[in-house]
């Protein structure tokens, strides 16, 4: 939903591995959203609109402008650390890392 498909045919790609997972999806920040901006509720822009709806009709998010906020309070009830972002104008990183061991 967020990768950009303008000049560029790279994947978003999902890397595993044993102490966290990093995601890096192709497209900087977009619109209204800006490196200042990133990850603020109030923040929301829609690079691709189409994309999104049909994502939001078949049930794979729930709201617009929710996914980082939904994401912080998950790692927070797992007892992880919350996710890091790397935000250029080239690509956004997200790192997931694992809690303690149990």
């Amino acid at each position: 939903m967020h990768r950009a498909y303008e000049g560029t045919n790279a994947p978003v790609r999902v890397y595993w591995f044993d102490d966290r997972v990093e995601i890096m999806c192709p497209g900087g920040p977009y619109g209204v959203v800006t490196v200042e901006t990133f990850g603020r509720p109030d923040a929301v822009d829609y690079r691709n609109p189409i994309v999104a709806e049909a994502m939001r009709v078949l049930g794979l998010v729930q709201r617009y402008g929710v996914g980082i906020a939904a994401a912080r309070r998950a790692l927070r009830d797992n007892k992880q650390p919350a996710p890091e972002f790397e935000v250029r104008a080239e690509l956004v990183r997200c790192t997931v890392r694992a809690g303690a061991r149990r």
